[in-house]
């Protein structure tokens, strides 16, 4: 992760506003936390970086819940196995979906980590598109208001500090990625408890 943050540190860096979009489409979170920090250093403004954040965790939703649509269950057996998607997983989340529809994909969103077979099984069972796209932004701002905060926040500690220690911006980027994989870590339990 801390090897993966680096590159897209020095990708945001140099690219700016044109390179987060499609950052924050592919590795959202990690995108988030980085362009945060840069902004709280004044690289970016924080409103465009949130902005950016939401935008991309949309259309990455929008772009699975299309592909279970027009593909179904072939999805899950090609491309959706390379991804974690299985076919016992999309029918466990189909039952969630006839109960609560727009309720599963906020919860998904901002506290499992189940994203990616959720947004895929939406598009299979046919779940209302506008619907998946009005919880999908309730979830997104949630999530993406969080990881700004979080980056916001590690960068504005940096500044703060390099002042009294050199490599203090190493310590803030450790500190970073250890609350990021705790997060993630903890999004992997909660999703083992859903499907439970």
């Amino acid at each position: 992760m801390e090897q993966t943050g680096q590159h897209i540190f020095e990708f945001l860096r140099h690219y700016g506003y044109w390179a987060m979009l499609p950052l924050m489409i592919i590795e959202g979170p990690i995108a988030t936390i980085i362009a945060a920090m840069l902004a709280s250093l004044g690289a970016f403004a924080w409103p465009m970086v949130l902005f950016f954040s939401i935008l991309g965790d949309i259309l990455g939703d929008v772009l699975l819940y299309g592909a279970g649509y027009r593909w179904g269950m072939g999805f899950v057996h090609g491309v959706g196995k390379y991804m974690g998607i299985t076919e016992a997983l999309v029918l466990k989340m189909e039952k969630y979906f006839e109960k609560h529809g727009g309720k599963t994909i906020f919860a998904v969103k901002s506290t499992t980590g189940l994203c990616w077979t959720t947004f895929a099984a939406a598009g299979i069972v046919k779940m209302d598109f506008k619907k998946f796209l009005k919880y999908s932004l309730l979830g997104g701002v949630v999530w993406s208001g969080f990881l700004v905060a979080m980056g916001y926040f590690y960068g504005f500690l940096w500044k703060e500090m390099k002042q009294y220690i050199s490599w203090v911006g190493w310590i803030i980027f450790v500190v970073a990625a250890i609350s990021f994989v705790i997060i993630t870590l903890y999004k992997k339990k909660q999703s083992e408890k859903f499907v439970e």
